[in-house]
């Protein structure tokens, strides 16, 4: 059995916290190799508060954050300081004592935030944290050691809420690892069964899932029938049927009979594996609106120390400002400017909105794609897998001149039983009757199969046989142009007598097909079928769908010519397929959907957005959180730039002080956060 470790979610280094984000680093989930199969949720740096990431640009390296305890002891140090400060005498050694109580609290929060502001500005790097650093020591400078003590202590009580509240996003993705158990029940040689651990499980062996057990791997159903529970994987509410042959997924959970199945998909290999790769992969490229924002905070700190150190020359030069006064002003813009707010807005706020996406079984490949869906005009779908269930039923079936619809039946069950063809599998199954013994079977290549029953030569065949035959009347030559017209596929039982009955097959639309097209309609982005099929069935299913404009008869390269006048007539489109035909038109489109159930590999690769549950249904709700996420990060940044721009004015005045700069970055910070958090929860109307 091969031995392939099963990927662990492991949270990176806090990247929503507020001096990271200012880092402009994006916020990522990183998967590595569990030791025994454990899903262990440590940080990569060794602690759950980790900060490190030297890299980042700013220099923000401050180590671990300090826990709640730490930071409660320096608020209450702090606090002393201050009383010491307004009810103790000023003598030397009463001011020492204040000043040692505010050496204290700034040592017990900020004593990694503050070594970390000495190192970016030995490195020319002007983040968070060398905001802090100057601030704090300007602030005991100048005799304002308590606001010092204070600052640092409400900077750090701060940072611990922020990443506190952004760590729900990073593990709304970490708890889908640990839905799949760590172990499965596999048939050996002998035919006894063993539990061992999943990532020992080879693909092609038996697994055993009871009832109300989850499936370990991705498998085959071999034996058994029950339904199971694949909203974690597809997002679907409803427990969906499985009997042989059909498909499940890990980490969904076996409601009903006890299933057989054989792996498809090895650990770290599985669906799952696949959703949350995508997702981490997703997480790590940045959407435009985080682009800009970082190339905006990029020059806005910068420019702020510029200006606190007008600040704090110039008016004492120029405007006979007292020195101290003028140094207070600019340490506190100092705080209030920090840009920390407005950089995490945009990556939590994008976070939020994947997580969302792939809760439902919408697997976006990045911010790019999810702030893109909301600019769609038109959509152009694939037919067959897609729009239809890509798999033909018997919609309607009778007798002709005069024959028994009893021996009918049975008679084209049997021939029809005994063909490999598509089309007689649904007849075969759509007839499910009583079976006779067909004697000198042949099959007739392109046009059906012919064989004795009971000693009468029978034929089961299309349209081209029959008129080879000569035994199409004109009444029966209408009743087939009907069906034609609805884009059904003929199959004609004869016998030398004539035609004895006739047999309407049909790739049926999805259920979800038609309220998929009128969401898309409502939200002003016009649907449009392109698809091989015949016209005349193109049309037909088109109606049915509730599309006006159909194209049939198309090659891949049709498809992707379509979509590219598509692109002009209508601006940005996107495409939705599952073969492999339309790959070339999903990595055309603005932005590609593929079928995840149904899809081929290659189609899912080539797309931008993977449809776990087969539900064309997603591309409406994926345009709609599109316009929440995009209206939310706007939302964000007018908060974090608005909130600093009245403290800074109020700075300015001579109106604010220390205090009211961290508060202002605190708040500013939490309500960003958790504005963005909200796209995790379900919006109105269904999303």
């Amino acid at each position: 059995m091969s031995a392939t470790p099963r990927p662990t979610v492991t949270s990176a280094p806090s990247d929503t916290a507020c001096g990271d984000g200012c880092c402009g680093a994006p916020m990522t989930l990183r998967t590595r190799p569990a030791e025994a199969g454990r899903h262990d949720h440590e940080h990569d740096h060794g602690g759950p508060h980790d900060h490190q990431h030297a890299d980042a640009g700013d220099g923000h390296d401050h180590g671990p954050l300090p826990g709640w305890q730490r930071i409660a002891a320096a608020l209450a140090v702090a606090l002393g300081a201050e009383l010491s400060h307004l009810l103790l005498p000023e003598t030397g050694a009463w001011r020492a004592f204040g000043m040692a109580l505010a050496a204290v609290a700034i040592a017990l929060a900020g004593t990694g935030i503050y070594r970390s502001g000495l190192r970016s500005l030995l490195r020319g790097r002007l983040g968070i944290d060398a905001l802090m650093a100057v601030a704090v020591t300007g602030a005991f400078l100048i005799g304002q050691w308590p606001e010092a003590a204070m600052v640092m202590a409400l900077y750090a009580l701060a940072e611990l809420i922020e990443h506190k509240a952004a760590d729900r996003a990073r593990n709304a993705i970490a708890g889908l690892m640990a839905l799949a158990p760590d172990e499965a029940e596999v048939r050996r040689a002998d035919g006894t069964w063993q539990r061992i651990a999943a990532r020992e499980v080879a693909v092609g062996d038996t697994v055993r899932v009871r009832p109300g057990e989850r499936i370990p791997l991705d498998g085959t159903v071999s034996t058994g029938r029950s339904t199971v529970d694949q909203a974690s994987v597809t997002g679907e509410s409803i427990p969906v049927d499985k009997a042989p042959g059909d498909a499940v997924f890990a980490a969904t959970v076996n409601q009903g009979g006890e299933l057989q199945l054989q792996v498809t998909a090895a650990a770290g290999q599985t669906t799952l594996d696949r959703i949350i790769e995508a997702v981490e992969q997703a997480q790590a490229s940045r959407a435009p609106t985080q682009r800009f924002v970082e190339r905006f905070a990029a020059v806005y700190t910068p420019a702020v120390f510029a200006i606190a150190l007008a600040v704090a020359v110039l008016p004492p030069l120029l405007l006979g400002w007292a020195w101290l006064d003028a140094i207070y002003k600019a340490l506190v813009l100092l705080v209030i400017a920090c840009p920390c707010a407005l950089v995490i807005s945009t990556p939590v706020t994008v976070v939020s909105g994947l997580t969302a996406a792939a809760r439902r079984g919408i697997l976006i490949k990045g911010g790019t794609h999810l702030e893109g869906a909301r600019r769609l005009k038109a959509v152009a779908l694939d037919k067959t897998g897609t729009l239809t269930a890509g798999k033909p039923e018997l919609v309607h079936w009778q007798a002709w001149s005069g024959a028994d619809a009893a021996a009918a039946q049975r008679i084209a069950a049997s021939l029809a039983g005994r063909s490999d063809h598509p089309v007689s599998h649904a007849i075969a199954q759509g007839l499910d009757g009583d079976h006779a013994a067909v004697d000198v079977f042949e099959a007739l290549v392109g046009r059906g199969v012919r064989g004795r029953i009971d000693g009468t030569g029978y034929v089961l065949g299309n349209h081209r046989l029959i008129e080879e035959r000569g035994q199409c009347s004109a009444e029966l030559e209408s009743l087939l142009a009907e069906h034609e017209a609805q884009g059904r596929t003929l199959t004609l039982l004869a016998d030398e007598g004539g035609v004895r009955a006739v047999f309407a097959v049909a790739d049926t639309l999805r259920p979800a097909s038609r309220a998929a097209v009128e969401a898309l309609k409502r939200l002003g982005v016009a649907p449009v079928m392109l698809t091989g099929d015949n016209p005349t069935t193109a049309k037909a299913i088109a109606v049915q769908a509730g599309i006006d404009d159909a194209r049939g008869g198309l090659l891949p390269e049709d498809k992707l010519a379509a979509v590219k006048e598509m692109r002009v007539r209508y601006g940005p489109t996107a495409m939705l397929g599952d073969g492999i035909n339309d790959a070339p038109a999903l990595a055309q489109a603005d932005i590609g959907f593929a079928m995840g159930g149904a899809g081929t590999d290659i189609a899912m690769e080539a797309a931008d957005v993977v449809i776990m549950n087969d539900d064309p249904g997603r591309i409406a709700e994926t345009v709609r959180l599109s316009r929440r996420t995009h209206a939310v990060l706007w939302q964000n940044i007018a908060l974090a730039l608005g909130i600093k721009a009245v403290f800074f004015a109020l700075a300015l005045m001579g109106s604010a002080t220390m205090w009211m700069a961290v508060f202002a970055d605190m708040g500013a910070s939490l309500l960003v956060v958790f504005n963005g958090l909200r796209l995790l929860r379900p919006a109105r109307g269904g999303n």
